[in-house]
């Protein structure tokens, strides 16, 4: 498993990142396990989870159910030192999560102890605010996206407080780096600015949605990555699953995040069917698996950091670990640009 270093940190991680948002409702606790053991032994040393996760419902009695999944497999596994963990702390508008405060620096520290306590860690290599406070284009938002009432220097002076928290910690040594997840190009860089300013750790990563079917950052967010030295986590780089193909023809598999999600968060359109049967013939004309295909694309980018994949069966699991195996051809990547073109951002 090809392994990168994170930003401008000296956190290395795999290519592949193993995402838990299902664990504790579509995955028992015995299956998360079983899912960390088969990623590590394949190379992954890389775990991303949430304090709101599971998901597939979100609910206020399942809140923190994850990372009580990774706890409990630290507790018996006692291999804390064979994983680079990511968690994240949520933000404005969850209100079953401190009934929808804003990330401040008041917030912080409680969250991240009760992020502690559930993954039975001293210490989180990797931690993420989950969305900003200002809100956030990501999950179709990007079509009425109104960015002209934020106040950009309570914007600011939020980001300088939250620092110092984030600081404080560092010194504490409950976390190693600081992450950014759902942020804007802007966004980037005024975080980078604030830390130069103020101090505090500079953001070494951005988890955002790419994938083929999911674009938006190739452009600004892709410099901002380049410039400031934040790598990119992708998430949903399967597009929810439809660039397996399993969902063409208007299939929806039993179990699959389409029976709980039947739009899969705006996912599941027309237009993408249509791209997707496309991306689909550009696998077949080479004889790559599609999920190979999707996967190791993203892997391609010059700012990705590392591709966050998750699964609901131990045979999706073992599919999308052939990836990292995989080779793209430059007739085959030529042929993904053309499609790209010809369908841009379907959903």
């Amino acid at each position: 498993m090809k392994m990168n270093r994170l930003g401008s940190s000296d956190i290395e991680v795999s290519e592949f990142c193993l995402g838990s948002m299902t664990w504790g409702t579509q995955n028992t606790t015995a299956e998360g396990h079983a899912q960390i053991d088969c990623a590590l032994a394949a190379g992954i040393n890389f775990i991303d989870t949430a304090e709101m996760y599971p998901v597939n419902p979100v609910s206020a009695e399942t809140t923190g159910r994850t990372e009580e999944v990774i706890g409990q497999w630290f507790e018996s596994q006692k291999r804390r030192s064979d994983v680079v963990l990511a968690t994240k702390h949520s933000g404005e508008g969850m209100m079953h999560v401190r009934d929808g405060a804003p990330i401040t620096s008041k917030t912080i520290p409680g969250t991240l102890e009760g992020s502690l306590k559930r993954l039975k860690t001293d210490y989180i290599d990797l931690y993420q605010f989950h969305w900003p406070n200002r809100g956030s284009y990501m999950f179709r938002k990007n079509w009425t996206y109104d960015p002209s009432g934020q106040d950009r220097a309570a914007v600011l002076a939020n980001m300088e407080d939250c620092l110092g928290a984030l600081q404080r910690e560092v010194e504490r040594g409950t976390i190693r780096a600081f992450g950014l997840s759902n942020e804007s190009a802007w966004g980037l860089t005024q975080w980078r600015n604030a830390a130069e300013r103020v101090g505090g750790p500079r953001a070494i990563s951005v988890q955002n949605e790419y994938s083929l079917l999911c674009r938006m950052a190739d452009t600004d967010v892709a410099e901002a990555c380049i410039n400031e030295e934040i790598d990119m986590l992708s998430f949903s780089p399967l597009a929810a699953g439809l660039l397996t193909g399993k969902y063409q023809g208007g299939a929806v598999p039993e179990g699959s995040r389409a029976t709980y999600v039947a739009n899969l968060g705006g996912r599941h359109t027309d237009q993408a069917a249509l791209a997707v049967e496309a991306y689909l013939a550009v696998a077949q004309k080479h004889g790559v698996d599609p999920v190979h295909m999707a996967l190791a694309w993203c892997c391609t980018r010059p700012f990705m950091g590392s591709v966050i994949f998750g699964a609901t069966s131990m045979a999706q699991l073992e599919r999308a670990l052939g990836a990292a195996d995989v080779t793209l051809s430059e007739e085959l990547l030529t042929e993904l640009d053309e499609v790209n073109r010809a369908h841009p951002l379907p959903y």
